[in-house]
């Protein structure tokens, strides 16, 4: 593996900040929250719907300390836009938002490197404050969503939502998630779009190079990867971007891509500071500094497409390098379950 240490310039303006929230685009958005909720420790904060005035599209929100996951569904039939988008991903994340400062030198330095911005900067505003927001393409169909505030904003969420509608009286009874924000989002791509989609973080939003692995270090015996992490000037949004590598059988990598029509967010990983209490079956990683612990879930759909890490890091900051063939060797007896373990084309 390479640790990367040259961070580059600092860019003299548009900061980026933190994950803000990761937004789903899923058949029924009511339920896909609800199963977060009961499984991962999640709880219902704001909504967005008809009774909001929103005649489109539904939005619930859910938060676990500093983590906001979105789930979206069309309201009415004939929205062509998430029809298509669910017919060929299925249920999954569209959107990765970022909170920024500056948006509109960053919107402008995006532009001028060739990125494709969805939605110039427009600004959303309700008693609460007053949020600015803009949209760009990345890898696939996703989204990077980058929100300013403009002073302190005091709702729940972001200008527009209401409390949340949902009450689930099983909530209280659960034991807590111990989940504290999002740590990595990796995204997988088709064989020889891993560098060009990490130059386009490096280019386009001025990220650098933190951490990379290729296949002689991770494979078994049927299937391998590559991988580059990019990452902010301050390294507090990390993007790993994932591709196959040809070996005996189709890589995992290769079996996301093909069941999610492209590229797209393979998986999310949550930092928590007490993964023993969280999960079984913990995975270990280490090196002369420090170790991190890991477990993964399975698909969170029937698709064999995203799935959830959990990770609690001590003083290591590397991907689980160690962890990669055994989760590899998981991941390939439910490949070969479901018939995908096949020879590679």
């Amino acid at each position: 593996q390479t640790t990367y240490t040259d961070k580059g310039e600092k860019p003299e303006k548009g900061k980026f900040v933190k994950f803000h929230h990761v937004t789903f685009w899923v058949g029924n958005a009511k339920q896909a929250a609800v199963f977060y909720c009961d499984k991962m420790g999640f709880e219902p904060v704001a909504y967005k719907g008809l009774e909001t005035g929103s005649r489109e599209v539904v939005s619930h929100v859910i938060k676990q300390d500093k983590i906001l996951f979105v789930f979206e569904s069309a309201l009415n039939p004939g929205n062509e836009e998430m029809g298509e988008h669910l017919m060929k991903h299925g249920d999954g994340v569209k959107d990765i938002s970022f909170q920024v400062e500056d948006i509109e030198f960053l919107i402008k330095v995006t532009k001028e490197r060739g990125a494709v911005v969805v939605k110039e900067p427009w600004t959303e505003q309700d008693s609460h404050g007053k949020v600015k927001y803009a949209v760009v393409q990345t890898y696939g169909d996703t989204t990077h969503t980058l929100i300013e505030y403009l002073g302190p904003y005091k709702g729940l969420f972001l200008p527009g939502y209401n409390a949340s509608v949902v009450k689930d009286s099983l909530l209280p009874k659960l034991p807590p998630g111990l989940l504290n924000f999002i740590d990595h989002i990796v995204g997988n791509q088709p064989d020889d779009a891993m560098v060009p989609v990490s130059d386009w973080y490096q280019n386009c939003l001025l990220f650098h190079r933190f951490w990379s692995i290729d296949d002689k270090q991770i494979h078994t015996q049927y299937s391998s990867l590559r991988s580059i992490v990019v990452t902010n000037y301050e390294e507090t949004i990390k993007m790993p971007i994932n591709e196959p590598a040809p070996g005996k059988k189709k890589s995992q990598i290769q079996e996301y891509c093909d069941y999610n029509g492209g590229p797209g967010v393979q998986h999310i990983a949550l930092n928590t500071s007490d993964i023993i209490q969280t999960e079984l079956k913990i995975l270990v990683d280490f090196d002369d500094k420090g170790y991190l612990l890991q477990i993964f879930t399975k698909p969170v759909q029937d698709r064999p497409t995203l799935f959830l890490e959990v990770i609690q890091r001590h003083n290591h900051f590397g991907f689980g390098a160690g962890n990669f063939k055994s989760l590899f060797e998981a991941i390939e007896k439910d490949q070969d379950a479901r018939g995908n373990l096949t020879a590679y084309n």
